[in-house]
């Protein structure tokens, strides 16, 4: 093993702070992650890890030489293609995670466009509601829609995603078809708990007054957005989603937009980074190509709309 390779090591393990965790990353056995890092200790001459069976921490040593192995392996892959970006494909792993419905929807039926580009290039993508742990799951990249937590996370902002308020014809054949918000007090919706923070989430609705918050009631509380528009299609009750989300079954006639005057603020789109690390030519392409499927396929508008508070990732 090369001292490159040993070096990324040593930054996954910083990254992770988990011997374990950075070998489920790296694809590597722990006993060779643990080796690695003996191995750089002796080559250095200095202990970068303080370990117990418990936890991990730098040492002094250790944060010094994290700072300078970041930049010499940024400064590495960027002289690795210097003179053979044209020719050369890039080549490597990523690990993303995106809203499950955007995963299923807009991401995974383009990607034979992005991987036909860089066949060099392999992708790890989970698809989860919940906002993932970049730094403790290994993940490079990550699309957060809603209002960012302030959590040291880079973030490029992509724009922003219409809300729609739907609901099924046979729903609104048997409680009619509210006309003002006022009426809404009169419906029932489909309860969607934010995975996040285990809270049902309030509607919100824009009218004269400007925009607030309603807590209408439920039968049904559901906390995935597969199950939440399935409920809608089912009858169970209104709902209010990411027009990408429905735009088939509004086209269809299986969900019908009701109180399109009172749609929600948009909700705010973002690709987040990992504090830790450099990026890498692969995830800078990546990113790039990602924002452009966005703002082709879901994005309505740049992200400069009315501010909203912090709404838990959904697809």
């Amino acid at each position: 093993m090369d001292r490159i390779d040993l070096f990324r090591i040593f930054a996954r393990v910083v990254a992770c702070g988990h011997f374990t965790q950075a070998a489920q990353t790296l694809h590597l056995p722990r006993s060779t992650v643990s080796t690695s890092i003996r191995t750089l200790e002796t080559l250095l001459g200095t202990r970068l890890i303080h370990r117990t069976t418990r936890r991990m921490a730098l040492t002094e040593d250790g944060r010094m030489f994290h700072d300078r192995c970041l930049r010499l392996l940024q400064e590495y892959d960027e002289a690795e293609t210097l003179f053979r970006r044209g020719a050369a494909p890039l080549h490597g792993r990523l690990r993303i995670n995106v809203p499950a419905r955007l995963g299923r929807l807009v991401i995974a039926p383009a990607l034979p466009d992005f991987l036909g580009r860089y066949p060099g290039i392999a992708l790890d993508m989970g698809s989860t509601d919940r906002a993932v742990d970049l730094v403790w799951e290994g993940v490079d990249c990550a699309v957060r829609v809603g209002v960012l937590e302030d959590s040291g996370l880079i973030a490029r902002p992509v724009g922003q995603l219409t809300l729609v308020n739907c609901a099924s014809p046979d729903y609104l054949a048997r409680h009619g078809i509210p006309r003002e918000t006022a009426e809404l007090a009169r419906h029932v919706a489909v309860g969607y708990t934010a995975p996040a923070t285990g809270r049902t989430e309030e509607w919100e609705v824009a009218g004269r007054d400007g925009v607030r918050l309603m807590a209408l009631p439920s039968r049904v509380t559901v906390n995935c957005a597969e199950s939440y528009i399935a409920c809608c299609l089912a009858g169970l009750g209104l709902i209010q989603v990411p027009l990408y989300d429905v735009r088939a079954h509004l086209d269809t006639g299986a969900l019908v937009e009701v109180l399109p005057d009172a749609r929600a603020a948009p909700m705010p789109v973002h690709l987040v980074f990992p504090h830790r690390g450099p990026r890498t030519r692969r995830l800078a392409v990546f990113a790039d190509w990602l924002t452009s499927l966005l703002a082709a396929r879901v994005i309505d508008a740049p992200d400069s709309g009315p501010t909203r508070p912090p709404v838990a990732d959904g697809g």
